[in-house]
């Protein structure tokens, strides 16, 4: 009996072993008051979250408006965001890790997922390594209509 428990117990440790090894993320509470890091990371309860399916740029970033002048896109960005959450509890579905240790985790305000909103909104492109079908949608909204960074010409883009 005792050797069964430990053969069972040996392969639960491997089994969390590849799970860890493969940047597959537990099942942790990811619900709360979010803080705006960037146009893309947001923090719950002191663990960052990347949004999965989209890159916006650094705060640092310039992009051209309309008017062909410089702005901070990714500071416009991260406060648009902020604006929109509003104070507003989010809840986030942990996907993976990323290469800096972040939680990559779909998420969303109410109803409305957040990347999906970045997009929709011209604050974030769809991010190349996600095969996130809505964000790609919302891309070719975005695309479609000239709106925000589709039409704005970014200089540099954030990179994942």
């Amino acid at each position: 009996m005792k050797r069964a428990f430990n053969r069972i117990w040996r392969l639960i440790v491997a089994f969390a072993i590849i799970l860890a090894a493969s940047g597959e993320v537990s099942a942790i509470d990811l619900t709360g008051q979010a803080s705006i890091i960037d146009g893309d990371t947001i923090e719950i309860h002191g663990t960052r979250i990347r949004l999965w399916g989209v890159d916006a740029p650094e705060s640092s970033k310039l992009c051209r408006g309309e008017d062909s002048l410089q702005y901070r896109c990714g500071t416009k960005a991260a406060n648009d965001l902020d604006a929109f959450i509003n104070g507003r509890l989010v809840n986030c579905v942990p996907i993976s890790l990323d290469r800096y240790g972040r939680t990559v985790a779909s998420c969303a305000a109410g109803e409305i997922d957040l990347a999906d909103w970045l997009i929709r909104n011209g604050l974030a492109l769809d991010w190349p390594q996600s095969v996130k079908l809505s964000a790609r949608l919302s891309m070719l909204d975005a695309d479609c209509g000239r709106a925000g960074m589709s039409r704005l010409g970014c200089i540099e883009l954030a990179s994942a």
